[in-house]
């Protein structure tokens, strides 16, 4: 078994919900799905959304080159199903893999766009994550506008400290219904999330788009947690994606007391930072 091409992309958090106000953002996180292609076929047993099927078939209708037997493994350390971008970064990877396959020089906004298709198409997503799978395929945030190809979408973008800690908090499996209904229920916070986006405030963003999300999805809980961690010491907190997951920022300094706070809760706490560039991780070492 050879293994013909390899594609890895991040997951991420939430900074704005693309279903309050018709923009998202999101922010890359150290989180990572590898995917590898392989000449042989593959039992998989992580893709309950036939997204890699459908990634193919996106592929093979592009008229892109394609591997006559395609065998799909996953590597990943990003929680399924909880808010943290692991459709987008699963998607992102698949594709990655099947342009180094190919050698099709593919641009990360052709990888955006197949990816917002293939997660449209097999229905893990209602509005194809965009604003996701740029998170998953470069650092930093962007505002986008996924009603425009990917090379248009970005309205604002920047960067973010890589000095500071990201907590997740890991709440089991989504339980919630998703509707649009319920998002533009809440459409004044959403505005108090983009605000404070467009000012360069990511921290409130973050807070305010995950107190927005809490109003949607009735998920009081997020709430008190949030409240919690940000009384020991975070600089923001809020529920990532639809939940279940909250996302919490903090200094490293800080990491310890808040932790120890959620975990006294009975909550299960994953540890990670923001993502940041190849050419920055070369400066590290």
């Amino acid at each position: 078994m050879t293994v013909l091409g390899s594609g890895t992309a991040n997951g991420g958090i939430s900074i704005l919900h693309a279903l309050g106000l018709g923009r998202g953002c999101s922010v890359a996180i150290d989180l990572t799905t590898t995917v590898n292609v392989h000449d042989e076929p593959i039992e998989l047993h992580n893709d309950q959304h036939g997204l890699l099927d459908e990634v193919l078939r996106c592929w093979t209708e592009k008229g892109l080159p394609t591997p006559s037997t395609v065998g799909w493994e996953v590597l990943s350390n990003v929680p399924a199903g909880q808010g943290l971008k692991s459709s987008a970064a699963l998607a992102c990877a698949a594709i990655r893999a099947l342009n180094e396959a190919s050698w099709a020089g593919l641009s990360d906004s052709e990888v955006v766009d197949m990816a917002v298709d293939s997660q449209i198409n097999c229905g893990c997503s209602v509005t194809g994550s965009m604003d996701d799978a740029w998170a998953a395929v470069e650092p930093g945030w962007k505002l986008v506008d996924p009603r425009l190809p990917a090379s248009e979408s970005v309205l604002f973008e920047g960067v973010v400290d890589d000095d500071l800690a990201v907590l997740v908090v890991l709440r089991g499996e989504r339980a919630a219904e998703v509707t649009a209904e319920s998002f533009s229920e809440n459409k004044h916070l959403f505005e108090r999330a983009l605000a404070s986006l467009t000012n360069g405030s990511i921290m409130d963003a973050l807070s305010s788009n995950g107190m927005a999300v809490a109003s949607s999805t009735d998920d009081f809980e997020a709430l008190r947690t949030c409240n919690l961690a940000i009384a020991s010491g975070a600089l923001a907190a809020g529920l990532s994606g639809s939940g279940p997951a909250i996302a919490v920022v903090c200094y490293p300094i800080d990491v310890h007391n808040i932790r120890n706070s959620l975990e006294q809760k009975g909550l299960e706490v994953m540890e990670t930072s923001f993502a940041i560039s190849e050419v920055a991780k070369e400066e590290v070492r």
